[in-house]
C-alpha cells in the first residue's frame, strides 16, 4: 500500500497537507447528524469539539467509582497492559478497558457517542484502542505534544487520516492541572518527523514519547497558523472529540486537584490496520486492536 503520511524516513522534518476529508459523511446531510451544523463546523475547523455535560453527574460518579476500582485491582499487578509512570511505580495509563472490563464495555458502547463517531467517520466504526489515563494531583506527568496519527499509521499501520478520539473528562478540567491541549487547525497539516523508529518503541513512548514528536519549528508554525493553543476546560463529564491528526499535548499536573480521563478511539471500519509503515513489527492487541470487530450505529 502507498504511504501517503511518510514519517521518520527523512533527516529533515516537513509538513504535508491532508489528504482525507476531516469529516466522512457529505456535509449536505448535516440535518441526519446527532449534532448541530454550528458543532460540526466548529468540529471541521478546528479539528475538535468540546461538548459539556454529555454525562450526568450519576454517570459520571459510575465512572468515576469504576476507574479508581481498576486503579486499585491494578496496583500490584504486573501487567503490559498497566503502564506505570518513567519514575515511579504510579499507574500512568491501563490500556484496553474495553475489552477487559465490561462496566467500560457498555460505555464504549454507548449509543449516543457512537452515533456522532458514526457520522464523523461515514461508516460503521471500531474500538481502535482505549485506555484511562491517571494524572494525580502533584504526580502527573506529561504528555508531549504529537500527532496520534503520526504513531498509528507508522507503528500501526493505519492508512488514512479516517479516526476520532473520545475523551472522556472524570474529574474537572481546569487550566493548570494539566489539561488536554489543542492546537487549532493542525488537523489539516501532517509533521513527517525525524529519527528511525526502534524495535518495541511502545515500551518506552508509553512512558514517555521521545520519538515521532514534532519538532520546535513545525509546532510554533501550526499554533502561529491556528491561532494559538485551545485548553478545553470544564466539569467532569464533559467530553472531547479530536480528530485522529489533530496536534495534541499536556502538561503536568503541579496542582493538588487529579485529572482523570477514559479515551477511546473509534476507527473506521473502512480503515483497518495494515502492515506498519514504519516496517517494523505490529504493536500488540491491546495497543492496537486488529480483530474483526465492528459497533454499528444502529
Amino acid at each position: 500500500m502507498e504511504d501517503l503520511y511518510p514519517s521518520r524516513k527523512n533527516s529533515q522534518p516537513e509538513i504535508l497537507e491532508r489528504k482525507d476529508p476531516v469529516i466522512h459523511t457529505d456535509r449536505s446531510k448535516d440535518n441526519q447528524a446527532p449534532i448541530s451544523t454550528e458543532q460540526l463546523d466548529s468540529y471541521e475547523k478546528n479539528g475538535f469539539l468540546q461538548i459539556k455535560n454529555f454525562f450526568s453527574e450519576e454517570e459520571v460518579s459510575d465512572m468515576q467509582k469504576a476507574i479508581f476500582e481498576l486503579q486499585d485491582s491494578k496496583m500490584d499487578v504486573d501487567s503490559k497492559k498497566v503502564i506505570r509512570e518513567p519514575e515511579s511505580d504510579d499507574i500512568r495509563s491501563i490500556f484496553h478497558v474495553h475489552k477487559d472490563d465490561a462496566y467500560f464495555k457498555k460505555v464504549a458502547n454507548d449509543q449516543r457517542i457512537l452515533d456522532i463517531v458514526n457520522h464523523l467517520l461515514g461508516s460503521d466504526v471500531y474500538i481502535h484502542q482505549s485506555r484511562i489515563n491517571y494524572k494525580p494531583g502533584f504526580k502527573g506527568k506529561e504528555f508531549d505534544w504529537h500527532s496520534d496519527f503520526e504513531t498509528w499509521h507508522v507503528e500501526d499501520g493505519m492508512p488514512r487520516m479516517r479516526a476520532v478520539s473520545v475523551s472522556i473528562a472524570l474529574s474537572d478540567n481546569y487550566t493548570f492541572n494539566g489539561p488536554l491541549m489543542l492546537i487549532p487547525g493542525s488537523q489539516n497539516y501532517y509533521v513527517s518527523c525525524v529519527g528511525e523508529t526502534p524495535e518495541d518503541n511502545y515500551k518506552d513512548s508509553l512512558k514517555k514519547q521521545k520519538v515521532g514528536v514534532p519538532d520546535e519549528e513545525s509546532l510554533r508554525w501550526l499554533a502561529e497558523k491556528g491561532g494559538g493553543i485551545s485548553v478545553p476546560t470544564g466539569k467532569a463529564g464533559s467530553i472531547t472529540l479530536f480528530e485522529s491528526n489533530t496536534m495534541h499535548g499536556s502538561t503536568s499536573n503541579m496542582t493538588p486537584y487529579p485529572r482523570n480521563n477514559l479515551f477511546m478511539v473509534y476507527n473506521s471500519v473502512e480503515n483497518r490496520l495494515v502492515e506498519p509503515f514504519s516496517g517494523g513489527n505490529a504493536r500488540p492487541e491491546y495497543i492496537a486492536v486488529r480483530e474483526k470487530q465492528a459497533m454499528y450505529s444502529g
